[in-house]
């Protein structure tokens, strides 16, 4: 079978359900987005530091791709059964959370992206989230958009916070602290 199929070459994909639309639409930039999510996830769980969360972030790659079945499935049309969030895929994000929060310091000050690759890497992730979670909720206002779907990026992106602090505390990176200046 061959990748390449020549019906995108007019500036058009299809949705599930056969809808055509053109690859500059909200819905298409959903779903890319939050493939390019599971790009950055997959890089952050290649990170020698997350080999104990290896698992943890293939579910976490695993539900993006619910999230991207969902958004490229035409609302009005799609009869195909597609896999689907539940409330338990937000709770996991939530206890992860406060399971890494009992071993980090308060947090009392912003910290900037840094410190470490690999941390690095985290806070991409979670800005990647932050832009789908953003274009998600664009595309609610005139689209069916599972609630589940918002709910979960937005964890998402505080879980991907959490875990950068996390990994620098476990890489025993400096957390960059923000100074503004006045």
């Amino acid at each position: 079978m061959k990748i390449y199929t020549k019906t995108g070459d007019q500036g058009l994909t299809s949705l599930i359900g056969g809808t055509r639309v053109p690859k500059s639409s909200l819905r298409i930039d959903c779903y890319g987005t939050v493939d390019e999510l599971n790009s950055y996830v997959g890089l952050v769980r290649d990170q020698d530091v997350n080999a104990t969360r290896r698992d943890l972030l293939k579910e976490i790659q695993d539900r993006l791709f619910t999230i991207g079945a969902s958004l490229a499935s035409d609302p009005e049309k799609s009869r195909m059964k597609i896999p689907d969030l539940r409330p338990e895929d937000v709770a996991l994000l939530e206890r992860e959370m406060d399971r890494m929060n009992e071993s980090l310091p308060e947090l009392r000050v912003f910290v900037l992206p840094g410190g470490h690759q690999s941390v690095s890497f985290a806070h991409v992730a979670r800005c990647v989230c932050r832009r789908a979670e953003r274009l998600v909720i664009q595309l609610r206002e005139d689209s069916f958009v599972a609630d589940l779907v918002v709910m979960y990026l937005n964890r998402l992106s505080d879980f991907l916070f959490v875990l950068s602090r996390q990994m620098a505390h476990e890489l025993n990176a400096e957390e960059v602290k923000w100074e503004p200046r006045m």
